[in-house]
């Protein structure tokens, strides 16, 4: 069975990436492998990137169990600028290899970003392009950090109702990043924190 590699920010995990996922299953064996940034041995949270790893991990899980396998490997670690310009810089090529850890048959990646995917062609990392889907966990987002400020809002509708759950009962996280300003660097279609680009 082929192995479909899933790399997305899943901040949060949305119906679309549940539906996403749910596609590849279909005829392959899927590792998704959320975006991680670090700096200083700490993951970088932010207005963009308000769920750590394990909190996206636990939303996986809640939603497909063991049926998916997720892994840490696509984590950049700061300066994010080591990572440029992607193909001249060998710290980029670690990425390649930490995407690709253990992986020994038949694989592709899966991205619904066209910029992204011209990357992951550049890595010979096998790129699909997928569609995007008509809602986007940014705006998830906005209607969540709108709910936060005590706005009537809809969000929920685009969460499955397990990853509501845990949204719920991490809702200081939300409120945190609420009123936060969006520090954000967009680089080759990929979205980067400003803390720890330089």
């Amino acid at each position: 069975m082929t192995i479909a590699i899933y790399l997305a920010h899943l901040n949060p995990v949305t119906k679309a990436h549940v539906e996403i996922i749910n596609e590849l299953k279909n005829e392959n064996e899927v590792r998704v492998l959320p975006v991680i940034f670090m700096k200083d041995d700490k993951e970088i949270n932010s207005r963009s990137f308000p769920f750590s790893y394990d909190l996206r991990k636990k939303m996986l899980n809640a939603v497909f169990g063991n049926s998916i396998t997720v892994l840490p490997n696509y984590t950049f670690y700061a300066p994010f600028l080591k990572y440029m310009p992607p193909m001249l810089s060998p710290y980029s090529w670690k990425i390649k290899k930490q995407i690709l850890d253990e992986i020994t048959r038949d694989y592709f990646t899966y991205t619904g970003d066209k910029a992204e995917g011209f990357v992951l062609k550049l890595y010979g990392l096998n790129p699909r392009i997928g569609k995007r889907k008509e809602t986007s966990a940014s705006s998830v987002k906005q209607k969540m950090f709108e709910a936060a400020m005590g706005k009537n809002t809809d969000w929920e509708n685009y969460v499955e109702p397990k990853v509501v759950q845990i949204i719920r009962e991490n809702w200081d996280i939300v409120k945190k990043f609420a009123n936060a300003e969006d520090l954000t660097y967009r680089v080759l279609g990929m979205k980067f924190p400003s803390i720890g680009f330089w």
